[in-house]
């Protein structure tokens, strides 16, 4: 790859790695044309949105505006309110230029190809001649019996298709490359190369899109821009550019031109496709046409780079405090509705496994850190990257994952990130009558449909699927399942929850090509543990609840293996694991609970008490346990084997779940202050009382059965 030298008088140290990278295989050349337009004279620093590394400002009153500094001038460099200031009226400025940016509208499109009926009908034929002739051919291999034998060639010619049918098609193939409940593995396979690989338009067209969207001449913004673009996407292209003021590589995405025209009609006419499937085609429930929309609004939102900026900015304010995921930060100064400028990252792309691998890194760490960064999108802020594709996701040098293009993002509403937890559970827990109402809580089901008929499908269909264990189940397995679920009745999936499944199909599907028995939900499962434990959540309490008791017994084993699950996440801590859950006990509702937990205090504490009577009676010389009253029973206290084994394994039990709080990362005794806080309320002393009183109860009727069933002391001889 080559670039254009602007300015020969713009260079920056080499040996300054905190400001930029070097590309080895780059080569500078000087292009006539941008020589002759150079005109040295300084700017104003562009200021980067929580840069890190910061941008260098200009150092003034020096002709060498680039200012080579230290590496350790560079890390100290700290944004002041100034600095935050500066970059918020950048990023105002950018709105502004973005002020007349496309919305999608299909009032307005209506509008506007109603009344144009020859480019309706010549793109119509266009459409129809592409996807005819290659459904015909699918047709035609059907009924000679070659659908297996042809269908890598087929992919090969749907994916082409959807290259010359435009930026709309593209995209829907994006859509498929990444449900394999929908296309076989080769269509996934051809597919997945839409992504980057796509044909480029003319760079002179591209850095006449700069000049005018920025308002400023190419030599003015950098010092170098690489000739052609180092990628393609559906939508737009990409260049690596060095900054003029700053030496800072940057990536330069710019917009398609023509673009907003060439979506809108195809939009138009698959929206009409859409109105007549919801009208003759039974089979499929969904509202197509609200489809169709929620994906064309999110597309009309990818051609707005401010606010794809905007989205990477708030991603990066949620996401990017974890030391191993990296978003890149954005230049306002010089990014508008049709440009966009960010921080280059070096990396590679998170399927190309050798190269991964030669650098000392593993692929199934990353994917590890997308799924772990993935669940806290999807289910603790509810703000999600909705297009993860490898084209997407890098590893860096340094072991990061980066994620790149911010346009497609997503949200998942308050109510459904709790219940796609609590359906989990009740998965776990067998529980189909509330996984049944758990599709009010996500929107898949309205409040009048009567859920009694899906509980025997689910039944049906789980039953089977979890003679695994949880751990082992593939998250395929799972969508296709509820897949033959929600086809059978009248449920109505909202576009979050397809964007959701998409972006989770996508990562294990590249973990799958690193090692084909990865478990999504395996790597998943630490973290639901976490957030059951030490989520506060009404709805999470709830759930945790339902798991941990069972016809008004404690299954002790089910918070051992939370705890252990939970331990896995690097974000577990032992202390919000015990404080809201005492809380939730001693709270004005509780009183149900409260019985519940008495009872089974009372259980532990007996455990306790004569497990470690019987370790004593154990330890005790042979000879010496014939002088301690034994009553009829077998042990000590007349209890009988039975009764021992289980209150030894239940005191076991409790002791390796406490062994298992102690080992936790940040375990400290003062953990337990605040719970010695909350027993020192009205409800804990009472609590309190209540167990205190069954344990005596409880060991005063053991004692007193122990007196009774005593035989009277024989007499030693007399002679």
């Amino acid at each position: 790859m080559s670039s254009v030298t602007l300015s020969p008088a713009s260079t920056t140290s080499p040996g300054n790695p905190s400001i930029f990278y070097r590309n080895r295989r780059t080569t500078t050349t000087t292009h006539p044309k941008c020589r002759s337009r150079f005109r040295a004279k300084p700017l104003r620093a562009a200021l980067v949105e929580e840069a890190r590394p910061r941008a260098l400002p200009p150092v003034r009153g020096n002709n060498n505006i680039n200012g080579a500094v230290s590496g350790a001038n560079v890390s100290s460099i700290v944004p002041s309110s100034r600095d935050r200031a500066d970059d918020i009226q950048a990023e105002s400025k950018a709105l502004a230029r973005a002020i007349n940016a496309t919305v999608y509208s299909p009032e307005l499109l209506k509008f506007k190809y109603a009344s144009r009926p020859f480019k309706v009908l010549r793109r119509t034929l266009q459409i129809l001649v592409g996807l005819g002739s290659f459904g015909l051919k699918l047709y035609i291999d059907q009924l000679q019996g070659q659908l297996e034998q042809n269908r890598r060639s087929r992919a090969i010619e749907l994916r082409e298709t959807f290259t010359r049918l435009g930026p709309t098609f593209v995209k829907i193939g994006q859509g498929l490359s990444t449900r394999p409940d929908l296309c076989p593995p080769e269509f996934l396979e051809e597919l997945s190369e839409l992504q980057d690989a796509l044909p480029t338009f003319p760079d002179a067209e591209a850095f006449a899109c700069i000049e005018k969207e920025l308002g400023m001449s190419l030599d003015s913004i950098y010092s170098s821009i690489s000739t052609s673009p180092i990628a393609a996407a559906s939508l737009g292209q990409v260049y690596k550019a060095k900054l003029k003021y700053s030496g800072q590589l940057v990536a330069v995405k710019v917009q398609r031109p023509g673009i907003e025209e060439a979506i809108g009609l195809d939009f138009y006419l698959i929206r009409g496709l859409g109105f007549l499937i919801n009208k003759y085609v039974d089979i499929i429930t969904s509202d197509v046409v609200a489809l169709i929309d929620e994906f064309a609004r999110r597309v009309y939102q990818e051609l707005n780079y401010v606010q794809e900026g905007q989205n990477a900015r708030r991603f990066k304010k949620l996401y990017a405090d974890k030391e191993d995921v990296l978003v890149p930060d954005i230049f306002w100064d010089y990014t508008s509705a049709k440009v966009l400028t960010m921080e280059w990252v070096e990396g590679v792309k998170l399927n190309e496994q050798a190269i991964i691998e030669g650098q000392g890194l593993k692929v199934l760490d990353l994917v590890n850190t997308g799924i772990q960064c993935s669940l806290r999108q999807l289910l603790e802020y509810g703000y999600f990257h909705a297009d993860p594709h490898p084209g997407n996701l890098l590893a860096t040098p340094e072991g990061k994952l980066a994620f790149l293009d911010f346009g497609m993002m997503s949200e998942t509403p308050e109510e459904a990130r709790f219940a796609i937890i609590g359906h989990v559970v009740h998965m776990v827990n067998r529980d189909y009558e509330a996984m049944a109402r758990d599709y009010y809580a996500l929107d898949f089901l309205s409040p009048d449909v009567d859920v009694t008929p899906i509980v025997p499908a689910l039944r049906n269909f789980f039953d089977d699927a979890l003679n695994s264990t949880v751990s082992e189940l593939n998250f395929k397995t799972i969508v296709d399942g509820l897949g033959a679920v929600l086809y059978q009745y009248p449920f109505n999936v909202p576009a979050y929850y397809a964007l959701i499944l998409r972006s989770l199909t996508v990562l294990e599907g590249l973990a799958l090509y690193a090692d084909p028995n990865f478990k999504v939900l395996a790597a998943s499962y630490p973290y639901f543990a976490k957030r059951l434990l030490t989520d506060p959540n009404p709805y999470l309490r709830d759930a945790l609840i339902e798991l941990l008791f069972k016809d008004g017994k404690f299954r002790w084993n089910r918070l051992e293996n939370l705890l252990v699950q939970g331990k896995q996440d690097r974000d577990f801590a032992a202390k919000d694991a015990l404080q809201p859950v005492l809380k939730l006990v001693l709270g004005p509702d509780g009183e149900e609970l409260r019985s519940l937990v008495t009872k089974e205090a009372i259980r532990v504490t007996e455990a306790i008490t004569v497990g470690t009577v019987i370790d004593t009676y154990n330890s005790i010389p042979g000879p010496l346990r014939t002088f301690i009253p034994n009553g009829n029973g077998i042990g000590p206290g007349g209890l009988s084997e039975a009764e021992m084994e289980s209150m030894m394994e239940l005191r076991q039990q409790v002791l390796r779940i406490w062994g298992l709080l102690r080992q936790s990362d940040n375990f400290d005794p003062s953990i337990l202050t605040p719970i010695l806080q909350v027993l020192q309320e009205p409800e804990a002393r009472n609590l309190g009382g209540r167990v205190f009183g069954g344990i005596t109860q409880r060991l005063a009727a053991r004692l007193l059965q122990q007196v009774l069933r005593s035989p009277a002391p024989t007499r030693a001889p007399t002679l």
